[in-house]
């Protein structure tokens, strides 16, 4: 899902002197400015080698769909969000339709069932918009409902499938929408303004970024990258409310950013954007408490970096993480049972500013959405968790989220 001297997770700016917190969209000063590329090379760490994991078995060869987030009221973004399909052997990506009627779909999430899928509003006027999908390809746009806040950024549903999940990142605040049957929402049903701590310094303010579910489905989690802070919440399934259980203090002007839970379920992996570094944390599912253990490196080089989001296979074996400014992808190799990490390696990403990642559910495809130079790009997993670039960067306007589906 400015300007700020500090680029955002919206339209983007160029890379301060000195860390400062991300402006968002509209409420900070107007959109993305065409800003020059960070053309650092990729870092690359010291090799180590990685656990090698059982090669998965050839798949019958086939088309996936992909959906694409952009900005609609930028010069240059989409006109809605964007449909392709990707072939889940090779990655080849052919272009598809524009879902229209959805305004600045900068973050998607699908619903369990898979026949609907979510997508906010980042704007000064935040939202969240429902569209249902058929499998013949069509489309039906359910509705928006405001979320109460500004600079929508990131959404995710329950696993319940029953409650929508939403972080404003201008307004720092988190919203709660009831799912219907037929997969559209209701009114919101909380909201929750982290009002302490006190913001970082030059964060100006509670900025919240993600808010995501933990595997043990009973902790709602949000990353707010202007107070430093992860806030854990207890959602009550039955009322649709928020209560918060406990808080992780991360180091101040670090700017947590999104996180990433390991499959075990007591580990998370975070990248703080304004330090450059990723935090390995510590999860107990019995009371929600994170505990953030310190910043590694990552692997980015001596140059400005703001890494933005990782991910970690299905297998729990890898994690992946996207840096913005030296534009490259980061490996580590998961130890310890996903309490610890080892870095591996960095790679170019083929793209300027990767936003956002993907995985492809079976793992074998990492996707990559480049803000900057309005492509995706694609790579192969190896067994080895290497990372292999296939085909050429598809063009996809100002690129900000990839959803490839089941």
């Amino acid at each position: 899902m400015k300007p700020s001297p500090h680029p955002p997770s919206g339209p983007e700016r160029p890379a301060p002197a000195l860390p400062a917190l991300p402006g968002r969209r509209g409420f900070l000063g107007g959109l993305l400015a065409t800003a020059a590329l960070a053309a650092a090379g990729p870092a690359l760490a010291t090799p180590a080698r990685a656990a090698a994991r059982p090669a998965p078995a050839p798949a019958p060869r086939a088309t996936r769909p992909l959906l694409l987030g952009t900005y609609t009221s930028e010069a240059g973004g989409g006109t809605g969000i964007g449909t392709a399909a990707y072939d889940t052997a090779t990655g080849a990506i052919t272009p598809g339709s524009v879902i229209t009627g959805v305004d600045n779909p900068s973050y998607l999430a699908l619903h369990p069932s898979g026949s609907t899928v979510y997508a906010v509003a980042e704007q000064e006027a935040g939202a969240v918009t429902a569209v249902r999908l058929a499998p013949d390809g069509a489309y039906e746009v359910l509705g928006s409902r405001p979320t109460g806040g500004s600079g929508t950024t990131h959404l995710s549903v329950h696993p319940s499938g029953r409650w929508l999940l939403s972080a404003n990142y201008g307004s720092g605040s988190v919203a709660v929408h009831p799912i219907a049957e037929d997969g559209a929402l209701g009114e919101r049903t909380d909201l929750v303004t982290h009002s302490s701590p006190p913001p970082g310094p030059g964060q100006g303010g509670p900025h919240a970024h993600q808010i995501v579910t933990a595997p043990d489905g009973g902790h709602v989690l949000a990353v707010d990258l202007g107070t430093d802070t992860v806030y854990t919440y207890a959602l009550d399934e039955s009322a649709g409310t928020l209560t918060e259980v406990s808080r992780a203090a991360l180091a101040p002007g670090s700017g947590p950013r999104h996180l990433a839970f390991h499959p075990g379920g007591r580990s998370a992996y975070l990248a703080c954007e304004l330090d450059n570094t990723l935090v390995v944390c510590a999860y107990d599912p019995a009371t929600g408490a994170l505990t953030p253990g310190p910043g590694q490196s990552t692997g980015a080089g001596s140059g400005t970096s703001y890494p933005a989001q990782p991910v970690v296979t299905g297998d729990g074996a890898y994690v992946y993480l996207a840096n913005r400014g030296p534009n490259s992808l980061t490996r580590y190799a998961v130890e310890d049972d996903g309490a610890a990490l080892r870095l591996l390696d960095t790679v170019p990403v083929g793209g300027d500013w990767p936003r956002q990642l993907a995985l492809s559910p079976d793992s074998s495809l990492l996707f990559a959405a480049n803000q900057r130079s309005s492509t995706v790009t694609v790579f192969r997993v190896g067994p080895d968790g290497s990372l292999t670039a296939v085909g050429d960067p598809f063009p996809a306007p100002v690129a900000v989220c990839v959803l490839p589906l089941p």
